[in-house]
């Protein structure tokens, strides 16, 4: 998922992803924030969500095509799960999908790679939890 994104990017896509900046668990949390260097090294751009929790799954590509449901964007929920999503094709929905992501975009602080501390301490803690990541 993370070559991806980053290769979009790198294509010139605008990439956008919003995470919570109140985790529900800081495990999951920490190793989410592993994956913020490599994607803002490419162009990605990383938002957290101010106002509390969000655990919305969507997704929306070229105002043409979206995906609204319970799928997450990793291997246990894409090979394992039994996760549903609603796949939208040149519906009205999609401009309220669309509104939402700008209101969602207005009240979230985008992340840049200046802010990213990572001490030693901090790599090795998240590189554990990359290893332990299919447990989560």
């Amino acid at each position: 998922m993370t070559l991806a994104l980053t290769m979009a990017a790198k294509r010139g896509v605008d990439v956008r992803i919003v995470v919570p900046k109140t985790p529900d668990k800081q495990a999951v949390y920490t190793l989410t924030e592993s994956y913020f260097r490599p994607l803002l090294e490419a162009g990605v751009r990383l938002y957290r969500y101010t106002p509390g929790f969000i655990h919305a799954k969507s997704y929306l590509a070229d105002d043409k095509v979206g995906v609204v449901g319970t799928i997450n964007m990793d291997y246990r929920s894409l090979y394992l799960h039994f996760e549903c999503g609603t796949f939208l094709y040149e519906v009205d929905a999609l401009k309220d999908l669309k509104q939402d992501y700008e209101e969602t975009f207005a009240v979230s602080e985008e992340v840049h790679l200046k802010e990213l501390g990572e001490g030693l301490l901090k790599r090795t803690g998240q590189a554990v939890l990359r290893v332990l990541s299919p447990l989560f």
